[in-house]
């Protein structure tokens, strides 16, 4: 038999060396390189068909199309994420920060399904079935068709399922997960990969749905080799700040569906509630009155959402002024920082700057940065913003206000919560000006001309 080879990875980022290294080259973490023998090809690894048979090269037209209807999650918010339901036979991933609520919302997925009457098999490899059990009985989540099992061996994992024929599989977590027949420890990178694998071929073979939890890393990234993320059919991240009671769902990957696409839970005793009208939640504390307080309307996925950007200018005590941005990326506002000097004349060198998105929530389109720039020339200026204004509006580097996609459903969402005037692109505003009621729609040409709409001054 021939032997397999030896090299490193790093349990972090799940790059690979041939050498030991103190330091991972790729992701820079001290301590993480761990041997792992490498396996020798086996033909197990092939695909197979759902009859038995070795696959054949088929002609586009000859392939056979398969009517494949998605089942309900039980969760109106998952539906979304997912692209309207789970598939049979898709394979999806969900990560987050420990303590988040992975385990809960997955249990309670897995109950619902398995009240609408398909068989539910929740595989833990970090808890004992006595204590899945006092979680479930907390939550309300006792259906007979919900079957636990507490295994890492993939051996006899493959075994129950086949026993069972679950229609949805849940494995919580990949990493406690080990093929006995490879030598690496249940966690390094080739478990992770070849238990992944393994997972994604019974989940193919025999149509069933199958959700993964993983773990991540201290940069908020999967633990693992970055190939996971590549194998699996959608990847869904579960974010939020555990002393904060509400989550969020996000797609960074979906194979049949939409990426970019956000879910909103409320985090109770009786477990996670789906939370229908987002911007409502998230404008529901907004103070009237404040200076550098603004709305912005955002795209998350096919969803508009409104949210308040916050933010705090004051003048520095120290030699370097401060930066701080969260739920918006740092480096987006020293930029539009740079235009509100250059192009503005805010002299804001000798000024900290504090930016925040209240709710916990965070938004990443570049829709937002007509918004941001108001809020931070507002609280510069102590001119507070008029409590009824929306902005939306890319940014460039020479101040000018460029046109953003999906506006109609922007203007109605801000109806929808009493908004009475919208601050656009111009470009936007002269195609659509006419077909809205409702709400004034104010177009502007550069962030100068935005500042002295809504900010005044020269």
């Amino acid at each position: 038999m021939k032997k397999g080879k030896i090299n490193y990875a790093c349990t972090e980022c799940g790059a690979e060396s041939v050498k030991w290294m103190g330091r991972c080259p790729a992701c820079g973490a001290w301590g993480t390189m761990v041997e792992q023998m490498i396996a020798p090809a086996s033909s197990q690894n092939s695909g197979w068909s759902q009859d038995g048979q070795k696959n054949q090269p088929q002609a586009v037209p000859d392939i056979e199309m398969t009517e494949v209807e998605r089942f309900s999650s039980g969760s109106q918010e998952l539906d979304r994420v997912l692209g309207g339901g789970i598939i049979p036979g898709a394979l999806f991933l969900v990560g987050g920060d420990p303590g988040i609520g992975k385990s809960t919302l997955l249990l309670q997925t897995a109950h619902k399904v398995a009240e609408a009457g398909r068989r539910v098999l929740y595989v833990t490899g970090e808890e004992s079935p006595q204590q899945v059990k006092m979680r479930a009985a907390r939550i309300g989540t006792l259906s007979d068709r919900l079957f636990v099992l507490s295994e890492t061996d993939l051996g006899q994992l493959e075994h129950h399922v086949r026993a069972v024929k679950p229609g949805f599989l849940v494995i919580d977590s990949i990493q406690t997960m080990f093929r006995p027949e490879l030598a690496s420890a249940p966690g390094s990178p080739q478990q992770v990969r070849e238990c992944t694998l393994l997972l994604l071929r019974l989940a193919k073979n025999e149509q069933i749905a199958t959700c993964i939890v993983g773990h991540v890393t201290k940069d908020g990234s999967l633990a693992g080799p970055r190939l996971l993320e590549h194998m699996v059919d959608a990847v869904l991240y579960f974010e939020g700040d555990r002393h904060h009671r509400y989550r969020v769902l996000r797609t960074v990957k979906n194979r049949f569906g939409s990426t970019s696409e956000l879910g909103v839970f409320d985090m109770q005793g009786m477990g996670l509630v789906d939370v229908l009208s987002p911007s409502e939640l998230f404008l529901s504390e907004r103070s009237s009155g404040a200076s550098g307080s603004i709305v912005v309307a955002s795209m998350e996925g096919s969803r508009p959402v409104l949210a308040e950007v916050q933010a705090l200018v004051t003048p520095t005590a120290y030699g370097n002024p401060r930066r701080t941005a969260s739920g918006i990326d740092y480096q987006r506002v020293t930029l539009l920082m740079a235009v509100l000097e250059k192009r503005i004349g805010l002299y804001l060198q000798n000024h900290d700057a504090y930016v925040n998105v209240a709710g916990g929530i965070r938004v990443e389109e570049p829709a937002i940065d007509l918004g941001l720039a108001l809020s931070i020339a507002s609280s510069f200026r102590d001119v507070p913003i008029p409590m009824g204004i929306v902005a939306v509006g890319e940014v460039g580097l020479t101040g000018e206000v460029r046109a953003v996609t999906r506006l109609d459903q922007r203007i109605q969402e801000a109806k929808k919560l009493g908004f009475t005037k919208m601050v656009a692109p111009l470009g936007n505003v002269e195609r659509m000006k006419d077909s809205v009621s409702g709400i004034e729609l104010v177009g502007v040409r550069t962030l100068d001309e935005a500042i002295r709409l809504v900010v005044g001054g020269k």
